[in-house]
């Protein structure tokens, strides 16, 4: 795995994860992903799980700032 990537949730760019110590740290490019701003996943796989996640929950609760993810 490389030191950073791209996230993605429903085909959209919300952020990048960039590696430091204890794992990968989550920095939010979308306002609606800001809660999850510089939290630290251990794995790369936890990290997506969990902006997935919160994706879903957004566009549950009917989040106007998700529009773009539809």
């Amino acid at each position: 795995m490389s030191d950073s990537f791209v996230v993605e949730a429903n085909r959209r760019v919300v952020g990048i994860a960039i590696r430091c110590r204890g794992g990968y740290k989550f920095h939010a490019s979308e306002p609606a992903f800001r809660a999850l701003e510089k939290q630290t996943f251990r794995r790369a796989k936890s990290l997506a799980h969990s902006v997935g996640e919160f994706a879903r929950k957004l566009l549950e609760a009917g989040d106007p700032a998700t529009r773009t993810l539809h």
